[in-house]
């Protein structure tokens, strides 16, 4: 299969003519939807998330990742360059590389028969192949060069390495569009990079609740307590909420308030208000980039988050693993440049909003309390999506589902329903 064969699915024209507004539960729950999904949106016309360069430093070395459920290898290659190949062997379909990561060598071989690859995942040879004493091996017309391993289109930017099963989706910078690349090249500004740490975690919702959560501005102002308490996040404060042409992309930008006036949480509920810190300095940002934000969450169409809390970098990953569960996989960075005193806090940080700290427990839950509950839903029952209207654009506040609509335009053309407005 080349990516682009999609099973049949009776359930597909499920959306009303409510748009965006509405969007059905059969979305994340449905077995049919998630298989075209996959292979639509993650093995179609998509630019992927597959690491960072500064993964694999030297030849040989491989990160292992997944496009969907597809297991991919970003690979250095001897001249430098990045390849990205799928981790299976085309002889019989084993995969290659159990590690997340490590170094092949000068080659890739198949633990099972010993076919071997090139870095670039070219066929070279295997044992046998002209059998013994002339019996058994291969036929003598066997191609060599049309069984290689299935190999992705790669680009990257500043550092960060991308991959798509169909060579000719547009270029990346197309792809993410001039603003995106705007908001993107603020953080990864050609600087070398680092990485600090990694975090995985199992949560059991559909990848599209993920993706909404990150845009979704309107219940960190409620869910997340911590942030409200400290003036880390709260919904009166400076802010912008941008969507690319498109309208999958977005950022959202934040500047940081103070703990005077914690007071005015919009009627939220405080659940421990004389709640406090004894190391201030945990949440006080070190200003490092051109501006005031202290908080930026950028999503990339389909599963991309790049975050700026503070001085926690991170891009997040999600993974699906199914209709109802996705992983989450934090890469936490930094710059070659930062020095000693920059290198603790944003390991300190890391730990503060990762997904053990105070903030993404929030969310995990939340996302399985949904699933759990629209799994009980009925054909014809949909999420209501009309905070801050019922189209999508740039504003300026954060009580908004405007980027979630937004996202849903996106993929409903993915789909191929068409791009529907409101």
């Amino acid at each position: 299969m080349d990516g682009t064969q999609s099973p049949d699915n009776s359930k597909i024209d499920i959306w009303s003519e409510a748009g965006t507004t509405r969007v059905p539960f059969e979305v994340y729950k449905d077995a049919g939807i998630y298989a075209q999904e996959l292979e639509k949106i993650f093995y179609g016309a998509s630019w992927n998330y597959v690491g960072l360069e500064c993964e694999v430093p030297q030849a040989g070395d491989f990160r292992r990742n997944f496009i969907g459920e597809r297991e991919v290898l970003m690979i250095r290659k001897d001249d430098g360059a990045l390849s990205v190949v799928e981790n299976r062997c085309a002889h019989r379909g084993a995969q290659l590389c159990q590690a997340l990561s490590g170094n092949t060598g000068n080659a890739i071989m198949c633990p099972y028969h010993q076919w071997t690859y090139t870095l670039d995942g070219e066929l070279t040879g295997m044992p046998f192949k002209r059998g013994i004493n002339g019996k058994g091996g291969l036929n003598p017309d066997f191609d060599l060069r049309a069984h290689g391993l299935v190999n992705l289109r790669v680009e990257s930017l500043n550092g960060v390495v991308f991959a798509s099963f169909d060579h000719d989706v547009p270029g990346l910078s197309e792809y993410l569009g001039p603003d995106m690349v705007k908001y993107f090249t603020r953080i990864f500004d050609g600087r070398g990079l680092r990485v600090v740490g990694y975090e995985r975690q199992v949560i059991d919702c559909n990848w599209k609740l993920q993706m909404e959560n990150l845009k979704d501005p309107y219940h960190a102002g409620i869910l997340h307590l911590f942030l409200i308490s400290f003036g880390l996040f709260r919904l009166d404060q400076e802010s912008k909420c941008l969507v690319d042409d498109s309208k999958g992309h977005s950022v959202l930008m934040t500047a940081k308030g103070t703990e005077e006036g914690k007071e005015d949480t919009g009627g939220v509920r405080i659940a421990a208000p004389d709640f406090s810190l004894t190391d201030h300095d945990l949440i006080q940002p070190r200003l490092e980039f051109p501006d005031n934000v202290t908080l930026s969450i950028q999503t990339l169409f389909p599963s991309i988050i790049i975050q700026a809390q503070c001085n926690t970098l991170a891009t997040r990953q999600v993974i699906p693993k199914g209709p109802g569960s996705h992983e989450l996989v934090w890469t936490f960075f930094g710059f070659e440049d930062d020095d000693n005193e920059m290198k603790d806090l944003r390991l300190r940080q890391a730990n503060l909003m990762g997904s053990a700290g105070y903030v993404t427990l929030d969310d995990a839950e939340a996302l399985e309390f949904s699933q759990v509950g629209l799994s009980g839903s009925h054909d014809g029952d949909a999420a209501v999506l009309e905070i801050g209207g019922k189209d999508c654009e740039s504003n300026d506040h954060l009580v908004t589902e405007s980027l979630i609509r937004g996202f849903y335009m996106r993929y409903r053309d993915a789909m191929g329903h068409g791009k529907v407005g409101v």
